[in-house]
């Protein structure tokens, strides 16, 4: 995994593509998310915002 981090963090600076960052940042927060309130009460809540 953290190679993979690595590896879009060189793709953004070779390209100049900071932009993609903040996107990635937050499908990795909602992806966490997800993965944690999969076996919890509020997981019904979740699902619904998407």
């Amino acid at each position: 995994m953290w190679q993979m981090l690595k590896d879009v963090w060189g793709f953004a600076r070779a390209r100049k593509k900071y932009w993609l960052l903040p996107v990635i940042l937050i499908l990795v927060l909602l992806s966490g998310l997800l993965i944690l309130a999969q076996g919890s009460a509020i997981a019904p809540f979740i699902y619904t915002l998407f």
